[in-house]
């Protein structure tokens, strides 16, 4: 067997329907399309959600919840992971713009800091957000903390 004398197996390719290509072939006329009405025309077609008129999924089901659209998303960062950080890249000062160098997270993105973990170096820190316990685990090696 070689690669110019494959063939598929008998049977299982079928030659296409050929449609509107006039009276004698049998599927002139109106191209196996019926007569008339939206899916005769040319252009037609079916919305993904449309369920033949009837009431579509998505307004049968109830709306729920509420979407504050004034919500700020923060970007949380532990005492540990900010520990990780600092020592890994010999850091005494962190802002939002270090922490984007070094792609801790993205420019737009706001950070808070959490006081989940262990601090041991003196941080001088710019963010958002911070919880009250880790603004005082900061301020008791000697750090300092400023919202941006």
């Amino acid at each position: 067997m070689e690669l110019h004398t494959i063939k598929p197996a008998a049977g299982a390719v079928k030659s296409s329907k050929r449609i509107a290509r006039g009276q004698g072939s049998g599927k002139g006329g109106t191209a196996t399309k019926g007569h008339k009405g939206d899916k005769s025309r040319a252009g037609h077609k079916e919305k993904r959600h449309f369920e033949g008129g009837q009431l579509p999924l998505q307004r049968r089901v109830p709306k729920r919840g509420f979407k504050n659209i004034h919500r700020v998303e923060y970007v949380p960062l532990n005492l540990a992971r900010l520990e990780a950080i600092a020592t890994k890249h010999g850091l005494t000062s962190i802002t939002p713009e270090i922490l984007a160098q070094h792609h801790v997270i993205k420019r737009s993105d706001r950070v808070k800091v959490l006081a989940q973990g262990e601090l041991k170096a003196k941080l001088e820190l710019h963010v958002h957000g911070i919880s009250a316990k880790a603004r005082e685990a900061i301020e008791a090696l000697g750090g300092s903390v400023q919202l941006v």
